[in-house]
């Protein structure tokens, strides 16, 4: 479908840099690439602090700050009030008469640009990296208000971005829970995708091992990330090992998980190392000997996919769309969510097994990676802003 004129792409991201989340990382990787591939793109995106509208030039995109406003129940999020942002973006779409808009979420800036695109009649693309269920440990409300709060949210989803040319989702089991329960009729499953050759060791390059068996978690210190499960798991594992974590990433849990620590008396054994940079994220992932995704809302988990392309073993709560990268016994195991005495199991099992047969397993990790690689998602998300219909992207292997 490409006919080789380059587009002015309008991407709508209620999460964006520098926030650190995988959606906002996607946001970040697809400017870049499509500015790679010579279109004209633009971000909608919060202010990450008060002040009014303003635009950024940066070197991925340019991007377009809406005036926002912290948000009361959480450390970080910003919210963009409805009677501000819906005008803003109307005169956004009007002044830079995109190809085509990209919305990345149904709720506040994602909602205004699929408004504004349908007002102008602009080709609209949808994708949700999200389930309103994961709004949940941020809501101050009893559990049946809650239900009543998703129920309505996945009506809202199906309304607004079923007025979109094609609806997009990260993994097969996101696309049937979005047909499911939002009412859509076709969502394709396409990976965000994600940059092998960049997390693999390069054959010049010499990064130690840590000093003792080490399991890894990159993310946000967030309820639903249950870090305090792996750190249960890890004070449970057999001693003679000396298996360490590594916990790479902040957020509203920091001080409870420091807590946890300390009560279980293995402060030597947890290494909370905050924000890192994309170097030294990447040097921790090719040091570490493993990678653990406890969580249970994960859509895709580009850690994950980040430290298989690191070529590590993994070992990945039983939940949601983890259990697409798992080879059981080839590249890692699944664990029970919330069970950090099967945790401690699987993580004795991978560290009871030889260097040799870690890397056997890691190598694998990299195969299954190399299926998400992210020109094959770039290539299929162009495809879908010149005009492909949802039928004719290229489907990953899952």
């Amino acid at each position: 479908m490409n006919n080789g004129k380059p587009l002015t792409v309008l991407i709508a991201a209620d999460t964006y840099p520098p926030d650190v989340n995988g959606a906002s990382i996607f946001g970040y990787r697809l400017a870049k690439h499509m500015t790679a591939r010579g279109h004209q793109v633009h971000i909608a995106a919060a202010r990450p602090g008060p002040g009014p509208d303003v635009v950024e030039h940066q070197d991925e995109a340019t991007i377009h700050r809406f005036r926002s406003f912290k948000a009361p129940t959480h450390e970080y999020h910003r919210l963009c009030l409805p009677w501000l942002v819906e005008p803003a973006m109307r005169r956004l779409v009007a002044e830079i008469q995109p190809d085509v808009v990209h919305v990345q979420c149904h709720y506040m800036i994602g909602k205004a640009a699929i408004l504004a695109a349908e007002e102008a009649r602009v080709r609209t693309v949808a994708t949700n990296h999200f389930m309103p269920e994961n709004l949940d440990p941020f809501l101050p409300f009893p559990k049946w208000f809650k239900r009543i709060v998703a129920r309505n949210s996945w009506r809202d989803m199906g309304r607004l971005m079923g007025k979109a040319s094609v609806v997009t989702t990260p993994t097969p089991l996101a696309a049937d829970t979005m047909r499911a329960k939002g009412g859509f009729e076709h969502v394709l499953p396409l990976s965000n995708g994600i940059d092998v050759d960049y997390y693999s060791p390069r054959p010049d390059e010499s990064i130690a091992r840590r000093d003792k068996p080490t399991v890894l978690f990159v993310g946000r210190l967030a309820v639903e990330k249950n870090v305090d499960v792996l750190i249960d798991a890890v004070a449970k594992t057999d001693p003679a090992l000396q298996i360490t974590a590594e916990i790479i990433g902040d957020g509203e849990q920091r001080d409870k998980l420091r807590e946890q620590t300390a009560e279980l008396g293995i402060e030597d054994r947890i290494n909370f190392r905050g924000h890192l940079n994309d170097a030294e994220l990447r040097e921790a992932y090719i040091s570490a000997d493993a990678f653990c995704q406890p969580g249970t809302s994960e859509l895709q988990s580009l850690v994950s996919l980040e430290a298989m392309s690191a070529a590590k073993p993994v070992i990945l709560a039983n939940a949601l769309a983890l259990p697409h990268l798992v080879a059981v016994g080839e590249n890692g195991y699944l664990f029970e969510p919330f069970n950090s005495d099967d945790l401690a199991e699987q993580l004795n099992r991978v560290f009871r097994k030889t260097p040799q047969e870690r890397a056997t397993m890691g190598l694998r990790s990299r195969e299954k990676a190399n299926q998400h690689a992210i020109g094959k998602t770039m290539a299929a998300y162009e495809a879908l802003y010149y005009g492909a219909d949802w039928t004719e992207t290229y489907q990953f292997e899952w």
